[in-house]
């Protein structure tokens, strides 16, 4: 579990920001969206192999070169 160390004379919504920006990049809390419900294994594959699919069609798209509109 990541953790911060208030500094003194430091306001405490600034110690939140920084704690939020620390979760955010240790990627807890989607972690613990992720495991909030079982998901069968043959769910889980699907649901990656939709996205992967989603990814690689959007960076499709934006190698393209978009139609000639004469």
């Amino acid at each position: 579990m990541p953790g911060i160390r208030v500094k003194e004379n430091e306001p405490f919504e600034v110690a939140i920001r920084r704690f939020k920006r620390t979760i955010e990049k240790t990627g807890v809390l989607t972690e613990l969206r992720s495991r909030e419900f079982y998901e069968k294994p043959t769910a889980e594959r699907k649901r990656k192999l939709a996205a992967a699919v989603k990814r690689n069609h959007k960076r499709l798209r934006s190698q393209t070169l978009p139609p000639k509109m004469y």
